[in-house]
Parts: structure tokens; sequence; C-alpha cells
């Protein structure tokens, strides 16, 4: 079993790094919750790799950075097709 976590860790960090992705987007793809990605990149990946944890806090550092824009885009594209949908 415990094989089977290092290499979900790995996989989830390759793909973190690959796609640029968000916790959320990760724990869609491989159908795991969002507090097991967490968990696997931020405390097992550094035991395993912590040459590619490192990549992958830069990107989950950045992707936390810019979340305020996402969302925001998001609240607008929403206005804008309830706008759209009234007329």
């Amino acid at each position: 079993m415990k094989d089977y976590i290092e290499e979900r860790a790995v996989e989830i960090a390759k793909y973190i790094i690959a796609e640029k992705a968000t916790v959320r987007q990760t724990a869609r793809v491989f159908g795991v919750s969002k507090s097991t990605v967490h968990k696997d990149v931020t405390e097992r990946l550094p035991k395993i790799n912590p040459l590619i944890a490192g990549k992958v806090k830069e990107v989950l550092e950045k992707n936390k950075a810019e979340r305020h824009i996402r969302g925001g885009k998001a609240t607008k594209m929403k206005y804008k097709a309830l706008a759209n949908s009234e007329r």
C-alpha cells in the first residue's frame, strides 16, 4: 500500500508541474480529494523526492498568488451569463 501512495504522490507532482495545475484540477484528474493531493505534495513528496517537491511548491505558490484573479474572472463570467440569459 505504501508503494502505491508514493507512486501516486510522484505522479501527482509530475502532473502539477507539467500542467501548472491547481490542487483542485489535480484532485479531479486523479479522482482523489484536494486534501489528499495537498498532503501528497506537501508532506509525502519532500521525503520521496525533494527536488520535485521544490518545483511543485513553486507552481502551487504561483497558483495561490493568482487565485484572486481567477476568482474575479469566474464571477465576471457568471454575471455576464446571467445578464445574457435575462435578455
